[in-house]
């Protein structure tokens, strides 16, 4: 979900249509999202009771969702209101994890989700601008955000999106930014031909999991991270300090 429908990036890789404006908008309550949100899962569910190929098991797990990821699409540090719906969703019984580009250090210090993920996309400010067509400055707010990672008490991940002949550079570079948050975890994955990306980058800028792989390896060693896990289907692998994953029920 998302509380935000704003940006201060316009990624390439973006599935949403970055070239259309966003309108202005108000900030709904958090009690009024989190409301809206489990009404709408529940929505979203109300089909799946009548098919025969239904695991009534799984759905009747469905209707108690215990995990709620704030990101989708927008900036979700935008909302001036982060700090209290996330509490609301603790309040709830339920996990939050937020996923931030850092171009909003100042809302960093003020959340406690139960993971906090960056997403670091550029091994320097040059690429930065390639491929995150950043609105104005924000090479040195994700700087600022990547220092404070290092000392928010909460778990936390660096995630990378790669883009074939775009940004799978210098794992070097990326390592050297990496290394101020020290996050628990990083993620290297793939971008995902999906959506309004479709519109500007060709399939073959997905690249294959064995590429992913090869990337991560080599930003492993420039760490002295270990890969965790990896899931081949979405083109992904999860590196940590020591080579494990604890995972969060």
């Amino acid at each position: 979900m998302t509380p935000s429908l704003r940006c201060t990036h316009r990624c390439v890789f973006c599935w949403r249509p970055i070239e259309l404006p966003i309108p202005e908008h108000g900030w709904d309550a958090p009690a009024q999202i989190v409301e809206g949100c489990l009404a709408e899962h529940m929505r979203l569910l109300s089909g799946y009771g009548g098919a025969t190929t239904t695991d009534l098991q799984k759905l009747d797990e469905a209707k108690r969702p215990k995990h709620v990821a704030i990101s989708l699409a927008g900036e979700p540090t935008l909302y001036p209101l982060l700090p209290e719906l996330i509490e609301a969703f603790h309040e709830q019984g339920m996990t939050t994890f937020v996923v931030t580009n850092g171009t909003n250090p100042e809302m960093l210090t003020k959340i406690k989700p139960t993971q906090l993920y960056i997403s670091l996309n550029a091994p320097d400010e040059e690429m930065h601008k390639k491929v995150c067509n950043p609105v104005g400055d924000t090479w040195s707010d994700i700087n600022k955000s990547l220092e404070l990672m290092n000392n928010i008490n909460t778990r936390t991940a660096i995630r990378v999106t790669l883009v074939n002949g775009l940004n799978m550079v210098s794992p070097e570079g990326y390592a050297k930014l990496i290394e101020r948050a020290e996050p628990d975890y990083v993620e290297a994955k793939s971008y995902m031909h999906l959506g309004f990306s479709r519109r500007r980058l060709p399939r073959s800028a997905m690249p294959s999991h064995e590429i992913v792989r090869s990337f991560a390896e080599r930003l492993a060693d420039e760490l002295g991270y270990k890969i965790a896990d990896e899931a081949e289907i979405s083109r992904v692998v999860l590196l940590s300090k020591n080579g494990k994953v604890e995972r969060i029920k």
